[in-house]
């Protein structure tokens, strides 16, 4: 059997590893061929591939980004971009597709098994809002990053008595900002799933002033005020309809330097939560997904994804994964807000 592996939408830490982890069991034990595809739906759309063996994935395991490239590619949004896939797999002999990526990758993925594709998907997001998995690798090297940037920004804002904000990712949830901001101390996590006033927000940073101490306030992108919508960088979109977020630390240090008199300043992370080396357990949850990936294309279990259950490896059908996003709960919030101000 030849199968094809690709990674689709933003880059991770891990996603190396469950390639490697994809290969280095499927070449010994099944007997398989693999053919990595690259740069995400892109690959399958255009036969752009790249060789898989063992040598191939020799290395990988403490690599961040990934060897077979990624993009926000939609075949569904391509003229005939389904039938090419089709056509492809079947003239470079690929019987089978593991795709590894977010609720946009897993969407198309879902599709595809729907019209008689042979598909097993594996959950990739830094953001953990996939839901049907308890955590997706990735989110705890991004979770660490912040909090480590969290931690050296609280003798800066000690030293200049300055109010500082950490932009963290969270397009529609709130997961980095609020284990990062309880993790680093924060004074004041914001997060897409509850509204914030920009009054309460002032009056918790004036408080934390008058005790001679300055607030460290960590904010999603997608955070939105009560009396307006989220902030975009630009008003392009993506194939997949996505804009792209970004401003509300700046837009924060502002109105908090216009309502307080106190100087403000942001730091947005971006793509550093993205890079670099993959956390101990990111490296562990990549490498057993991957192994539960192959063993569900040797088992003939189309349509499914691997899922963290507790600390099992479980599989779930690609359409409940991909239903809806997995938010923070409101009972989750109200912890956090015991340390506010």
């Amino acid at each position: 059997m030849r199968v094809g592996v690709l990674t689709g939408g933003g880059d991770c830490p891990g996603l190396n590893a469950v390639i490697r982890a994809i290969v280095r069991k499927g070449v010994p034990e099944y007997g398989y061929q693999f053919l990595g595809f690259r740069d995400g739906w892109r690959g399958p759309l255009e036969a752009l591939t790249k060789p898989l063996d063992i040598p191939a994935v020799r290395g990988l395991l403490p690599r961040g980004g990934t060897i077979l490239g990624s993009s926000r590619t939609n075949p569904f949004g391509i003229e005939d971009g389904v039938q090419k896939i089709r056509t492809n797999l079947q003239n470079l002999g690929v019987d089978a597709l593991i795709a590894i990526g977010g609720e946009d990758t897993l969407g198309v993925a879902t599709k595809l098994h729907e019209i008689g594709v042979n598909v097993v998907g594996v959950p990739k997001t830094i953001d953990n809002d996939l839901s049907g998995t308890d955590y997706t690798f990735g989110f705890d090297t991004a979770v660490n990053i912040a909090m480590e940037a969290i931690d050296r920004l609280h003798t800066t804002a000690e030293s200049h008595q300055r109010a500082l904000i950490v932009e963290v990712m969270g397009r529609h949830a709130g997961w980095i900002a609020l284990h990062a901001g309880l993790a680093g101390g924060a004074n004041i996590i914001l997060i897409p799933e509850v509204r914030f006033d920009i009054d309460q927000v002032c009056k918790w940073v004036e408080a934390r002033f008058q005790l001679d101490y300055a607030p460290i306030i960590v904010v999603s992108e997608g955070a939105k005020p009560k009396d307006r919508d989220e902030t975009l960088l630009t008003g392009e979109k993506d194939a997949f309809g996505h804009v792209r977020l970004g401003g509300i630390g700046d837009w924060l240090a502002g109105e908090i330097e216009n309502r307080t008199g106190k100087e403000a300043r942001t730091t947005v992370l971006g793509h550093v939560q993205r890079g670099g080396t993959p956390t101990a357990r990111d490296r562990w949850l990549a490498t057993r997904f991957g192994l539960h990936a192959i063993d569900a294309v040797h088992a003939g279990n189309w349509g499914q994804m691997t899922a963290l259950r507790g600390t099992d490896i479980t599989m779930i059908p690609l359409s409940e994964a991909t239903r809806e996003l997995k938010v923070v709960d409101p009972s989750l919030y109200s912890e956090a807000e015991v340390f506010f101000g």
